[in-house]
């Protein structure tokens, strides 16, 4: 009798990214206090590359800016400038950029609004100025108090803090506010009563949600990207009351493995770090994958779970998208023969 083995590949043909893992897993690293340049934090932005953060309040009614020498590492922030959109509004709750940093968005909860800017120099807050364009939120939401795009600027969100929901607009031109229409909402009531703070994965097929009732990371499945009529609680969340019990904002890095929280009770930033996971752009990991190995980007993987977390052989070249056709995922299976 002969024996042999046979290297059978099984890659789904899509993309193949790494993402962070469900914020269960998180864990504290560092933090940042933002209380010299603002006493009632609301709500915080960074830069695509993380070498820029913001935090907005309605204590000093400005965006404040601050330059970070390692990109999403709150460590090595300091502060650099601020701008006023007092005369929009007393009250801004949060802020966001499209993605080169050339619009700054600013929702207010004196007005229920939504105001656009123009920085002529992107991420650069003393280049603002306001761009006379507004969008009201107020037949949803009274009490808005956070804000999110999508990735092409086609969708927003705002948080509805009376409403303790999730408000989705549609734009027909991204990141172009006076274009909004209002599209569809999705309830938090059953885990968050005062939710303040959103944030989506890079394809919106996560959401995650922050509050001041219950100081938490809520984690939501969407089965379409950033359509919030498809999105369902996956009973996963994450405290952060031992670091602050009045929870304000959220934000993640583009990959997804790091976390970021704003507390206004310490008037702080909150770095957090999470394992990164596999991620198929189309379809998920079967069962029967479970410890196939996996080889991307000249990385080794062995998959541990149809979740995507998987254990390191060999360190990949790089973290970037794979194309499909790019990557590899193969068990050996054992043959014999007759001879």
């Amino acid at each position: 009798t002969s024996q042999n083995y046979t290297r059978l590949d099984s890659a789904a043909a899509t993309t193949l990214d790494w993402a962070g893992d469900s914020v269960n897993n998180a864990s504290f690293v560092d933090s940042f206090s933002v209380a010299s340049q603002e006493a009632t934090p609301r709500g915080m932005a960074f830069s695509a590359d993380g070498t820029k953060m913001f935090v907005v309040g309605d204590s000093g009614d400005d965006v404040n800016e601050y330059a970070l020498t390692t990109g999403f590492d709150v460590s090595t922030a300091s502060f650099t400038d601020s701008f006023s959109v007092n005369a929009q509004d007393p009250l801004p709750k949060d802020v966001a950029f499209n993605t080169d940093g050339t619009k700054m968005f600013i929702v207010g909860k004196n007005s229920d609004t939504v105001y656009a800017y123009t920085l002529t120099t992107g991420f650069d807050v003393s280049t603002a100025s306001y761009s006379s364009v507004s969008f009201s939120v107020a037949a949803q939401d009274t009490t808005p108090e956070g804000l999110a795009f999508n990735t092409d600027g086609t969708r927003m969100f705002i948080v509805g803090y009376a409403g303790q929901d999730i408000n989705e607009y549609a734009l027909t031109t991204g990141f172009d506010i006076s274009t909004a229409s209002f599209t569809d909402s999705f309830s938090v009531a059953s885990q968050e009563t005062e939710p303040t703070g959103v944030a989506f994965n890079s394809n919106g097929t996560k959401m995650f949600v922050v509050g001041n009732n219950v100081d938490t990371v809520f984690q939501y499945t969407l089965t379409t990207g950033f359509d919030v009529s498809t999105a369902s609680y996956d009973s996963i969340s994450f405290s952060v009351a031992s670091k602050d019990n009045v929870v304000m904002d959220i934000e993640f890095n583009p990959t997804g493995n790091k976390m970021f929280i704003l507390g206004l009770q310490n008037k702080s930033i909150y770095e957090y770090t999470i394992p990164l996971a596999l991620q198929l752009g189309t379809g998920s990991f079967a069962a029967g994958d479970v410890g196939k190995t996996v080889e991307a980007n000249s990385g080794v993987f062995v998959l541990t779970a149809t979740t995507g977390t998987y254990v390191e052989s060999t360190a990949p070249s790089s973290y970037a998208q794979v194309a499909s056709g790019s990557w590899e995922m193969y068990a050996v299976v054992y043959n014999t023969t007759d001879g």
